[in-house]
């Protein structure tokens, strides 16, 4: 790869990062065909899952290129000497049960959430803008490479994603009707749709589908959006 191309992270790149072993291992072993190259810093301690990595990259003739200063140019976090540099990648929908966030604004808990999704075997993320930039390296960093197992695909406006989607909607709401954990999800592919980390869902989704509370104590106003997203998941899971 023509390191030159390679530069701090921008919104309009091509090209977006992982830092750290983990979440670069997770990008190497589910989109190689994406790796340009991954960085290594001389400072590396090479252990038995960085040699498992090397091999790895051996084997998909994914390019190691040693370079300390070219990973202080791009990496904002101390102590990260390895990074993996990928093209970012459009993904189209491919069926079955949605997560739906509406216009998430925070990227740590966009990551947590896509950790959460997969550890619940939720394959699917649909997005609404305006949102995050889900290749930001800070929503790959906390997604602990997670995004990697994930198909997303963006929709421009809430009502886009509606005349989307003919699965069974299940927005939770603070005024939803039916309470989690006293009803059954149905069978057929379905959707679980979330609001803004700060204000929700709008008003005019409680004539869509089901809406849904989680139900907690007077002593908040709400649940954490990464909190509620992981009861709804486990939920929906039993």
């Amino acid at each position: 790869m023509d390191t030159t191309l390679i530069k701090k992270y921008d919104k309009v790149s091509d090209f977006s990062y992982t830092f750290g072993a983990f979440p670069t291992f997770e990008l190497v072993q589910h989109k190689p065909d994406m790796v340009e190259c991954v960085l290594v810093h001389s400072k590396l301690q090479v252990s038995k899952e960085i040699e498992k990595l090397f091999d790895l990259c051996k084997a998909s003739g994914i390019e190691i290129i040693y370079n300390d200063k070219l990973i202080h140019k791009i990496v904002d976090k101390e102590n990260c000497f390895l990074v993996g540099v990928f093209r970012k990648y459009e993904m189209t929908s491919v069926g079955g049960n949605n997560l739906v966030l509406v216009n998430p604004s925070d990227m740590g808990n966009l990551g947590t959430i896509m950790r959460t999704m997969l550890g619940f075997n939720f394959r699917n993320l649909i997005i609404v803008k305006p949102c995050v930039d889900y290749f930001n390296p800070k929503v790959i960093r906390a997604s602990m490479g997670a995004i990697f197992s994930l198909n997303i695909v963006e929709m421009d406006s809430l009502d886009e994603y509606l005349a989307f989607s003919k699965n069974k909607k299940y927005p939770f709401m603070l005024k939803g009707e039916n309470m989690l954990g006293k009803f059954k999800f149905t069978d057929a592919p379905c959707d679980l749709i979330f609001g803004n980390e700060a204000s929700g869902l709008p008003d005019s989704m409680l004539k869509v589908g089901d809406t849904v509370v989680i139900n907690h104590s007077k002593n908040i106003d709400s649940l954490n959006l990464p909190i509620s997203v992981g009861i709804a998941l486990y939920e929906f899971n039993r």
